[in-house]
C-alpha cells in the first residue's frame, strides 16, 4: 500500500533532512523579517576610532548604529517577527518520523537464541478548521510586530534627539569655556588696573582686594565650566555607544551656534491645529498603540475560538521487521483519521479568557486615547518652548551688546580715574552672564527645534539640512509598514 512504501522508503530520507535542517534551512522561510529594518547599514560593525572630526550627521549615524537602545529595539522586533512565523506555521501540517531497533539474545542449555526488530513510523497531522482561531492568532502576532516596528521608530527618534542634544551640548560648553576664559581675562585686566592704581596711591586696598576676589571667582567659574565640558564629552561618547573616557574630536558647526535669524515661520502658528492632526498620523508611538489595539481585538477572536470545535486530519503509516534466528517476519500498517474535537465544558475558563481579552481591549483603547491627548500636548508645549527660545535668543543678543558696551565704558572710566571698582566689577559680571545666557539661549533653540520635530513625529536627517524642513507639508503622513 502507498503508506507502507512511504514508511519504508522515505523515513531514512526524512530523518536525514531533519538532522540537516538546522545547518542548511533558510533562516526566514516565510520572510517575516522583511519589515524589520536594521538601525543602520552595519549595526554589528565595531566603532572605528580615528582622528577625523565628527560632524553632527556622523554622530547621529554612530548613535543609531551602536547605541544599545536601538539594537535592543531591533532585536525585540525580530522576536515579534519570529512569532509571526510561528503563527503562520499553524497553517502547515506537522510531520513526525521515528525509527527504532533492538537486538535480544538468550542462552539456555548451551543453545543461543537471538532476535532483532526494526520499526518505522511516520505521522502527519493537519488542522483543517478551527473557526478562525489560527487567523486570529496570526493577526494578533502581525499587529504586535507592527507595534514593535513602530517602537523601533520611537527608539530611533529618541536616540536621534539624545545624540543631537549631546552634540550641541559639547559645542555649547566649548563656547562657554571660551566665554569664561574671556571673562577671566577681563577680570585680570581689572585686577591689574586696580593694582596699578593702588601702587600709585590713588586707589584703596579695598579696590585691590575686590578686584582680586572677582579675578579668583572668574578663574573658579572657568574651571567649573571646563569640567562641564569634559562631562559633555563623556555624555556624547556614551550616547554613541562608547566608554565615557574614549576621546573624540567634533567638527565645527556647519552654521554658527548663535545666529540671529532663528525664528519660527509665521505659517506654523497659523497651521498649528493642522500640525497637531498631522502629528497624530505621523507619531510612531501612536502607531504602536493602534497596532496594540488591533492585536487586542484579534485576541478576543482567538479566545472565542478556544471554545469552538476543531477538525483535524491525521495519517500514520508504520513498518515493522522482526528476525528471530533464521526466521523473518514483517508487518505494515497505516491509518487515515478525521477527528472533530468539541469542547463541552472547561469550568468556565474560556468565558473568563474572553472577558480578560475584552478588558485588555478596553485598556488598549484607553491607552491609545491618552497617548493621542499627549501628542497634542507635546506639539503645543514644544512649539511654545521653541517660540520662547527664539524670543530669548533675540533678547540675549541685545543684552550682550549692551553689556559689552557697559563693561567697556566702565573700565575706561576707572582707568581714567573717574569711576569706581564696584561699577567695573558689576559690569564685567553682567557681561559674563550675558555671554552665558546667549550661549544657553542658542543651545535651547537648537534643542527645542529638534524636540518639536520629534513631537511631530518627523525627527530625521532632513532636519539637519534646513532650519524648518519639518514644516513643509503638515498633512502628509508616512504609511504604516505592515508585517508580512
Amino acid at each position: 500500500m502507498p503508506s507502507v512504501f512511504i514508511a519504508r522508503r522515505c523515513l531514512p530520507l526524512l530523518l536525514c533532512l531533519a538532522c540537516a535542517a538546522p545547518l542548511h534551512a533558510a533562516p526566514d522561510p516565510f520572510g517575516v523579517e522583511a519589515g524589520v529594518v536594521a538601525p543602520c547599514s552595519e549595526p554589528n560593525a565595531p566603532i572605528v576610532s580615528g582622528d577625523a572630526p565628527l560632524s553632527l550627521p556622523d554622530v547621529i549615524d554612530l548613535a543609531l548604529c551602536h547605541n544599545p537602545q536601538t539594537r535592543a529595539a531591533w532585536a525585540a522586533a525580530k522576536v515579534d517577527a519570529s512569532l509571526v512565523g510561528v503563527a503562520r506555521a499553524a497553517y502547515l501540517p506537522d510531520i513526525d518520523a521515528s525509527l527504532g531497533g533492538n537486538r535480544r539474545y538468550s542462552k539456555s542449555d548451551g543453545e543461543r537464541d537471538w532476535s532483532r526488530q526494526r520499526t518505522g513510523n511516520l505521522t502527519l497531522s493537519y488542522l483543517l478548521f478551527d473557526f478562525g482561531g489560527r487567523a486570529a492568532r496570526l493577526e494578533n502576532s502581525r499587529q504586535l510586530l507592527n507595534a514593535a516596528i513602530a517602537h523601533q521608530d520611537v527608539t530611533r527618534q529618541a536616540v536621534f534627539l539624545e545624540a543631537l542634544q549631546a552634540f550641541y551640548r559639547v559645542h555649547a560648553t566649548a563656547a562657554a569655556v571660551e566665554a569664561a576664559a574671556a571673562a577671566e581675562t577681563a577680570a585680570q585686566k581689572s585686577f591689574k588696573a586696580a593694582e596699578a592704581r593702588y601702587q600709585a596711591g590713588v586707589a584703596t586696598p579695598a579696590d585691590r582686594l575686590q578686584a582680586q576676589t572677582a579675578f579668583s571667582q572668574s578663574s573658579l567659574n572657568r574651571i567649573r565650566i571646563q569640567g562641564n565640558f569634559k562631562n559633555a564629552q563623556g555624555l556624547l561618547a556614551n550616547v554613541i555607544g562608547l566608554d565615557a573616557q574614549r576621546p573624540m574630536t567634533l567638527a565645527p558647526l556647519a552654521a554658527p551656534l548663535i545666529a540671529t535669524n532663528n525664528a519660527i515661520p509665521q505659517q506654523f502658528e497659523a497651521n498649528l491645529e493642522r500640525f497637531i492632526d498631522a502629528a497624530k498620523l505621523r507619531r510612531p508611538d501612536l502607531a504602536a498603540a493602534l497596532a496594540r489595539y488591533k492585536a487586542a481585538e484579534a485576541s478576543i477572536d482567538s479566545a472565542r475560538s478556544e471554545g469552538l470545535p476543531r477538525l483535524n486530519f491525521s495519517t500514520n503509516p508504520a513498518y515493522s521487521s522482526t528476525r528471530l534466528g533464521d526466521e523473518r517476519s514483517s508487518s505494515h500498517s497505516g491509518s487515515l483519521n478525521l477527528t472533530l474535537n468539541i469542547p463541552l465544558f472547561s469550568g468556565f475558563a474560556n468565558s473568563y479568557q474572553i472577558r480578560a481579552a475584552q478588558a485588555r481591549l478596553e485598556e488598549s483603547d484607553a491607552a491609545r486615547e491618552k497617548l493621542a491627548l499627549q501628542v497634542s500636548l507635546d506639539v503645543w508645549q514644544t512649539w511654545q518652548d521653541l517660540q520662547t527660545a527664539s524670543q530669548s535668543l533675540s533678547t540675549a543678543a541685545d543684552l550682550l551688546a549692551s553689556a559689552e558696551a557697559s563693561a567697556r565704558v566702565t573700565l575706561g572710566r576707572y582707568q581714567s580715574g573717574v569711576g569706581n571698582i564696584l561699577d567695573v566689577l558689576n559690569a564685567q559680571s553682567a557681561l559674563a552672564d550675558a555671554h552665558m545666557q546667549q550661549i544657553q539661549a542658542a543651545y535651547d533653540w537648537h534643542i527645542a527645534r529638534a524636540a518639536l520635530a520629534r513631537a511631530l513625529g518627523v525627527l530625521d536627517k532632513d532636519l539637519l539640512d534646513e532650519e524648518f524642513a519639518f514644516v513643509a507639508s503638515p498633512n502628509t503622513a508616512p504609511p504604516l509598514r505592515n508585517a508580512p
